[in-house]
C-alpha cells in the first residue's frame, strides 16, 4: 500500500451541532531496505584468446525490490581479481576485455563484483565472476545446404519465416552468427542468432539464390540457400487431385519422401516430359495421422489435365507409388458423406493465402497455403 486517504470530521457541542470535514492524505515512503540481487547469484563465462580489446564477455543482471528511486541505476565495481586492469565493467553491467588475452599466460580469472543501488543509504551486493580463457577456434563451422519451396497465390504472399539454417561447430564455446548480403535484404532477412530465414511480402514467381554465410568469429563459411517461389493460378486449383497418405507427418514427408515421391509421381502422371507437376499444398487431416497432398499437372501446350484423367493414371500406378510411401486413398469421391439424393454434389476448393504453413527440416523447407474443401448440393 503506497498511501491512505482519510476524511476527518470535527463537530461542536452546540444546538444544532455544526461540523466540518477535511481530507488527510498519508503517503508511505519507501525505505531502501533491500539490497540489489544478482541473477544468477554467481557467473561463469569464457573468452577466446586473441579477441580484440572491448569484446563483450557477459551481461550482469541485477534487480531490486525497492521502489524505482531506491533501485536503479546501479553502480558496478570490480573489487578484486582485476589488479592488472584486464577487464572493464560499464554502467550497464557489461563486462568487457581490456587486453588481448593469451591462453598460455593465464587460463582463469575470478572477479569479485559489487553492485550498489541509488537509495539512501545505499545498499550493496556482491557476486563472483569466473572467466575462463580458451584457445581460439580451430574448426570451421559446417552448414547443411537448404532448399526452400514456397507456394503462394498470385501477388499475395504475406511473408514470414520460411526455413532455418542448420549449422554446427566442433569448437564447444563458439557462437555462430549468420549474415545475408545487403543487396538481398529487400526481399529476405536472416536472423543473425538462430539462422531463421524470413521472406518479406510480395515475392515474384521464380528462383532466388541467397548469399548467406555463417561465422564463428574467426572462420566464415558460405551456405547454399535456394528459394523457389511458385504462384498458384485459379485454373490450377480447379484441376487439383488429392492423394492421402497414411501415418506420416508433414515434416517427415517433406524431409524423407517429397523428392522421391515427386520423381515417381512425375513418371506416373506426366504424358510428356515437358509437362509440369505442381505440388500445391500438404496438410494434416484433422483428428488422424493422415496427410493430404494437393497437386495439379500443367500441359506443355497450355491448360491443365482434368482430375479424372489424373486419377486414372494414379490408380494404374498406385502399387509403384506405394514403393515410396503408403497411400491411404486417392480422393476420387470428393463429396462422400454428403447425401444430395436427386441433386448434384459439387465441391469447391478454397485457399487461405494469408494462412501459410511452414514445414521445415534441415535440408528442405516447404511453405504452402492452408486449404479448405467446401461441398454443397446443387439443383
Amino acid at each position: 500500500i503506497s498511501g491512505y486517504s482519510l476524511v476527518v470530521q470535527a463537530r461542536d457541542s452546540g444546538t444544532p451541532p455544526l461540523s466540518s470535514s477535511v481530507t488527510v492524505n498519508v503517503d508511505i515512503s519507501d525505505v531502501n531496505d533491500n539490497s540489489p540481487v544478482f541473477t544468477p547469484a554467481n557467473y561463469t563465462a569464457v573468452i577466446q584468446e586473441n579477441k580484440p580489446v572491448g569484446t563483450s564477455i557477459l551481461q550482469l543482471v541485477v534487480t531490486d525490490k525497492d521502489s524505482f528511486h531506491n533501485g536503479p541505476p546501479f553502480t558496478f565495481t570490480i573489487l578484486t581479481g582485476n589488479e592488472e586492469e584486464e577487464f572493464t565493467l560499464d554502467p550497464h553491467g557489461i563486462l568487457r576485455s581490456a587486453v588481448i588475452f593469451k591462453h598460455m599466460v593465464s587460463t582463469e580469472y575470478v572477479l569479485c563484483v559489487q553492485a550498489k543501488d541509488s537509495g539512501k543509504p545505499q545498499q550493496v551486493s556482491h557476486t563472483y565472476v569466473q572467466v575462463r580463457v580458451i584457445e581460439e577456434s580451430i574448426h570451421k563451422p559446417t552448414a547443411i545446404p537448404l532448399e526452400i519451396f514456397i507456394v503462394t497465390m498470385e501477388d499475395d504472399f504475406p511473408g514470414g519465416v520460411i526455413g532455418k539454417i542448420h549449422a554446427t561447430d566442433q569448437d564447444v564455446y563458439d557462437v555462430l552468427t549468420y549474415t545475408l548480403k545487403s543487396e538481398q535484404k529487400s526481399l529476405f532477412k536472416v536472423n543473425s542468432h538462430d539462422g531463421k530465414i524470413i521472406a518479406l511480402g510480395g515475392l515474384d514467381n521464380g528462383k532466388y539464390v541467397l548469399n548467406v554465410s555463417v561465422s564463428d568469429g574467426r572462420f566464415q563459411v558460405p551456405i547454399d540457400v535456394v528459394v523457389h517461389v511458385e504462384q498458384l493460378l485459379q485454373e490450377m486449383l480447379q484441376n487439383t487431385v488429392t492423394i492421402r497418405f497414411e501415418n506420416v507427418s508433414p515434416e517427415d514427408f517433406v524431409g524423407l519422401h517429397m523428392h522421391g515421391f515427386r520423381r515417381t509421381l512425375r513418371n506416373a502422371v506426366l504424358s510428356q516430359k515437358q509437362d509440369s507437376l505442381h505440388i500445391i499444398s500438404i496438410q494434416p487431416v484433422a483428428g488422424s495421422s493422415q496427410l493430404d497432398m494437393l497437386f495439379a499437372v500443367q500441359m506443355h501446350s497450355g491448360g491443365f489435365y482434368k482430375p479424372a484423367y489424373l486419377i486414372q493414371k494414379l490408380t494404374n500406378a498406385r502399387r509403384h507409388l506405394e514403393n515410396v510411401i503408403r497411400i491411404s486413398a486417392i480422393l476420387e469421391k470428393n463429396c462422400s458423406g454428403l447425401d444430395c439424393q436427386e441433386q448434384h454434389c459439387e465441391q469447391s476448393l478454397s485457399i487461405d493465402s494469408h494462412s501459410l504453413m511452414t514445414y521445415s527440416t534441415a535440408r528442405i523447407s516447404f511453405v504452402c497455403p492452408r486449404f479448405y474443401r467446401n461441398v454443397r448440393c446443387m439443383c
